[in-house]
């Protein structure tokens, strides 16, 4: 007998996630993958993953998208909803943590921060400029100091008198490290210091004029590393909550928003099946020259599709996709 289910993807800049819940939204499932420049590869590997893990047969009623490319990965799965990372994570950290009204979110590539009140939100803010305080920058500097990222949380808890170090700016933040470094700090109060650093930052880049009321979750890749979760606690001097599947909220919470949509439109959906991970598909990107924008058309096909030969929007050929990117919305399909 089939489970009644729905299926969330999360595609960001550096992880892909995937997570199914049940027809009350009860989390099943989640798998999670690095994204690698190549995000059909990694859309389609990760369907195919979650379907061999399954200990029963998943009858998906309603598939959401989420993330930088909750676009590319809804026209390639056949989405029923597709929601931006704000809404995605709020509504999983609505569901699984009670009054929740500050969720702090760290990835690979970005952070933001949510405002909720009485489960809506309020107020949100992101940074996707600069890297200090994301999950890449303590990647980094983690190999700089030959200690394994697993290892960085735990190893940032043994501190005992953490290095100060500034963390404004990427750039600066790992120059003032490499200088405490020579100056012989144990590794311990450097790993401590970059993440008293970071939490520096990002309070003051995204939380500056906002009100962080408990209860606060921790959601996110770095939500992993135990240090940055003792910093916040530090700083902001209260209990930071890190869900159980902090990593795969995004997705969670777009399982929820197709669940929510399937129980209120109560139409079949879209999803293509999964199938689809086995399926070939080709990107095309052209520009438009009908007008002085010169926008960027990308053009998703089915199927295999010699690139180099396609010139002009027109010469695309086969059954397509997806198509955006423009700013009139002449080539739209989606």
């Amino acid at each position: 007998m089939s489970l009644t289910t729905y299926l969330g993807i999360d595609v960001g800049s550096v992880t892909t996630k995937l997570a199914l819940v049940d027809e009350n939204g009860k989390y099943i499932d989640s798998y999670m993958l690095r994204t690698a420049g190549k995000p059909v590869m990694a859309v389609q590997n990760g369907l195919n993953q979650i379907k061999a893990q399954a200990t029963q047969e998943y009858d998906i009623k309603g598939v959401g998208t989420t993330g930088s490319g909750r676009n590319l990965a809804g026209a390639l799965v056949g989405a029923d909803i597709v929601k931006n990372e704000i809404t995605a994570h709020a509504v999983a950290a609505s569901t699984n943590i009670p009054n929740v009204q500050t969720i702090l979110e760290i990835g690979g590539q970005d952070s933001k921060i949510i405002i909720l009140r009485d489960g809506i939100v309020t107020d949100f803010a992101m940074n996707t400029v600069c890297a200090a305080g994301t999950g890449s920058f303590l990647d980094h500097q983690a190999q700089r100091l030959n200690v394994p990222i697993e290892e960085f949380g735990d190893t940032a808890l043994q501190s005992t008198n953490p290095a100060r170090i500034a963390g404004r700016c990427g750039v600066f933040a790992e120059s003032d490290l490499i200088h405490k470094q020579q100056l012989g700090y144990p590794v311990e109060d450097l790993l401590y210091g970059l993440c008293q650093a970071l939490v520096r930052n990002y309070l003051a880049n995204l939380a500056l004029g906002k009100e962080l009321l408990p209860a606060i979750s921790f959601q996110g890749g770095v939500a992993t590393n135990k240090g940055m979760v003792k910093a916040f606690e530090d700083i902001l001097k209260t209990e930071i909550i890190v869900p159980d599947h902090h990593q795969t909220m995004g997705a969670i919470g777009a399982a929820l928003l197709a669940m929510e949509n399937h129980q209120y439109t109560n139409k079949e959906t879209t999803f293509r099946g999964w199938e689809v991970g086995d399926m070939h598909f080709t990107s095309i990107t052209c520009d438009c020259p009908g007008c002085s924008n010169n926008c960027e058309i990308v053009t998703i096909v089915e199927g295999e599709q010699e690139v180099q030969h396609v010139k002009r929007i027109k010469d695309i050929k086969g059954n397509i996709i997806a198509r955006w990117g423009g700013t009139c919305g002449k080539w739209e399909i989606n």
